[in-house]
């Protein structure tokens, strides 16, 4: 224990009397562990705020639309292609589906929606009266759609809190009228707040009955279908049901591909950690080049402190101190810049963590997990580049060592 205190000791000693060569030298390592932690915070923040808002949807609901999930120029050619989701489409799933709970069908547009002089665009959904089991949609004030204003196409609207903000701030809005392609809606409730993703606001829409939004922006504009199912694990043999019933309304031969898009929870987090993982590898492979550079750098300055104190280690041996003694004090000043370096890498990301919470709206947490590597990593580096200047350090031959001093 006393040798390991005097080491510690000596190692600060050492690298306090050469701060500029400490600071060039931890520099490799400060970049390497900010950027791992950086990356780890911000993917760990991501995928939770993903998982979160994938959930809203629900595990045992899945979408049918036109589109699908797009990742290239290629498949969003191709979805310009494809035909409308329509209305009879949608009565063909739910009246021919047996096993999902519910099928409800959307039509989104984005117009102007106004209240005395006040405008605002926002997201116009006209949406089957179910929708509000599906999308698990609460309701604060007043109530939300029924089948009544579904079969009279009645102009009655549900609003979000950046429609109640923006046209009815400080007034109670149920009960008010609003207008929308020059018509008047009358609000009947209003949502609760659900938030935003990655900064865009989710609470800038308007709920009307889906027969009210095909009187007003046509028969043939194209539907998006949200399908629950009695529990996750029967949801595939739902999603094969839709695609079955889909293909043979729109006859389809056997070898064509769909021409809709299925869209489940379990596809979205599967292409999210797809993204991530690029974004890992990507990370990775930056990460270990800065170690590697730091690395080299720690090992050529202990080379550099071997030869420069080569008359120090020949005195401490010519009084006693054994190769050991040596070889881990060089040791224990290699680890002390790594981890020094780690540490003010964690500081520098957890600066750069704050910056990106407070001015983006991209979500990112320092764990301890991420912590607890970066200094194991670094500590590491320092060890294991710092075993070649140590062991020549330990190795030297005491009267050669004195008497490289000498003839200096």
């Amino acid at each position: 224990m006393m040798r390991t205190n005097e080491s510690l000791r000596m190692a600060f000693e050492n690298l306090r009397s050469h701060k500029l060569r400490t600071a060039l030298t931890v520099l490799g390592i400060v970049i390497s562990v900010a950027t791992l932690v950086s990356v780890l915070s911000i993917l760990r923040g991501m995928d939770r705020y993903i998982s979160e808002r994938v959930s809203r949807l629900g595990s045992d609901v899945f979408v049918v639309s036109q589109f699908g999930i797009i990742t290239n120029a290629r498949q969003w050619v191709a979805a310009q292609r494809r035909p409308e989701l329509t209305f009879e489409d949608y009565e063909a799933l739910r009246t021919g589906m047996r096993e999902p709970v519910l099928v409800g069908a959307t039509l989104s547009q984005r117009k102007e929606v106004s209240y005395a002089q006040q405008t605002l665009r926002a997201s116009i959904r006209g949406v089957t009266p179910n929708m509000i089991e599906i999308q698990s949609t609460a309701v604060e004030f007043g109530r939300y759609l029924t089948d009544s204003d579904y079969l009279h196409r009645r102009q009655v609207a549900v609003i979000g809190q950046d429609v109640v903000e923006s046209l009815f701030p400080n007034l109670d809005p149920v009960g008010k009228g609003l207008r929308l392609e020059g018509r008047p809606f009358l609000v009947v409730g209003v949502a609760e707040r659900v938030g935003s993703v990655f900064g865009d606001s989710l609470d800038d829409f308007v709920f009307i009955p889906l027969t009210t939004a095909r009187k007003l922006y046509g028969q043939r504009q194209s539907l998006s279908f949200q399908i629950q199912v009695p529990s996750a694990d029967r949801m595939t043999v739902a999603q094969d049901e839709a695609r079955f019933i889909l293909r043979g309304r729109h006859h389809l031969d056997y070898s064509e591909e769909d021409d809709f898009g299925l869209i489940s929870p379990a596809a979205v987090l599967e292409l999210w950690q797809d993204l991530t993982g690029t974004i890992s590898k990507v990370a990775l492979v930056v990460t270990v080049v800065f170690i590697l550079v730091g690395g080299i750098v720690v090992m050529n300055i202990m080379l550099a402190a071997v030869t420069e104190r080569t008359w120090e280690i020949g005195m401490r041996k010519a009084v006693g101190a054994q190769s050991a003694d040596v070889l881990g004090q060089f040791l224990m000043e290699s680890a002390c810049l790594s981890t020094l370096g780690g540490l003010l890498g964690i500081a520098l990301a957890g600066g750069f963590i704050q910056l990106v919470a407070i001015f983006s709206p991209v979500p990112a947490e320092l764990s301890a997990a991420s912590v607890a590597a970066a200094v194991a990593i670094s500590s590491a580096v320092g060890l294991f580049f710092g075993i070649y200047p140590a062991s020549r350090a330990a190795r030297l031959d005491p009267i050669t060592a004195l008497r490289a001093e000498t003839s200096s």
